[in-house]
């Protein structure tokens, strides 16, 4: 992303980028239209951000999940965005 630019991208295009990257290698992915970023395998609803990321925005929301920078492990539906690194 650097290299198509000529200042430097903003982390959060930098972490959704990466998380739908890695997810589409074996799903389908969509937009989130109306809630989170974005919806894989027409079911699971995730929302991408740092570590401070909170619920509100999938707080009802069934299968719904963080995918949060700057974490080690995962905590319920909290999950690090490294570990989608694996999918790939």
């Amino acid at each position: 992303m650097q290299a198509y630019s000529l200042r430097r991208p903003h982390i959060g295009t930098v972490r959704e980028t990466f998380a739908v990257l890695h997810m589409r290698v074996g799903h389908s992915v969509e937009y989130g239209k109306e809630h989170g970023d974005f919806v894989v395998d027409g079911k699971y609803t995730f929302e991408v951000g740092g570590k401070d990321k909170s619920f509100k925005q999938i707080a009802d929301i069934p299968d719904s999940y963080l995918l949060v920078d700057e974490i080690e492990y995962a905590v319920g539906n909290r999950l690090p965005l490294w570990l989608i690194g694996f999918l790939y």
